[in-house]
């Protein structure tokens, strides 16, 4: 079951932030995620680390539910689509693609993108190089260095965590959206990954993604 999605209002556009870590930009019927990283646990399990097959199962299923909801014309990746060299998860998640008919899959490229320019291709999704524009958005992995009001950005990469404090020096680093002046810092998407501590600056809007089965939730934070 799909958390309550949130809605706000960003250069006069729809954006619905969804605690499954993805926006929906209902003007452009977009869904905009980032950091798949399609491929890493079977490259863990590979090396002899035992991770539980099954978190890749969790997250196209996520994904499923997404595209079932929203019914995007546009699926956007903003980097590490994919974790490494082919494995048993691009087969799969290329069998699911294929499910998705008309839906285009656009993908700015991450420093995780190491596969061939025909895989990607054969998987159904277009890459689209290393920033992508769509006004009045821009989309790029890595934050550049961002001196231009006249241009939004959203990006990844960094897996961007808030951390809250409670009783008895007890602590808890949740994932987030970070929205600060003139860009956007998107969750990853795939939960088998760390979160990076952000430190929000004055007047940045934080969205923290409380995650746990039907209990999912967008949790405004005052910074």
């Amino acid at each position: 079951m799909m958390g309550k999605t949130v809605a706000i209002q960003k250069l006069g556009q729809t954006l619905r932030l969804s605690p499954e870590r993805c926006i929906f930009w209902e003007e452009e019927q977009l869904l905009l995620l980032s950091d798949l990283h399609i491929g890493k646990v079977a490259h863990f399990r590979k090396s002899g680390i035992a991770i539980p097959n099954q978190l890749f199962q969790e997250d196209i299923n996520r994904l499923s539910c997404l595209v079932d909801a929203f019914k995007p014309r546009t699926i956007l990746v903003t980097g590490d689509f994919f974790h490494s060299l082919a494995n048993g998860e691009h087969q799969l998640f290329g069998e699911w693609r294929a499910s998705l008919n008309a839906t285009k899959i656009l993908l700015v490229r991450g420093n995780h993108e190491v596969l061939p320019d025909a895989a990607y291709e054969e998987l159904g999704i277009e890459v689209v190089g290393k920033e992508y524009h769509i006004p009045p958005f821009s989309f790029i992995h890595e934050k550049p260095q961002l001196s231009n009001d006249d241009v939004f950005w959203f990006t990844g990469h960094i897996h961007p965590g808030i951390r809250f404090e409670g009783k008895g020096r007890q602590s808890l680093v949740l994932p987030c959206f970070h929205f600060a002046a003139n860009h956007c810092v998107l969750p990853a998407f795939s939960r088998f990954t760390g979160k990076h501590l952000i430190e929000p600056g004055e007047g940045d809007h934080v969205y923290a993604i409380a995650d746990g089965g039907v209990g999912n939730m967008i949790i405004p934070v005052k910074t």
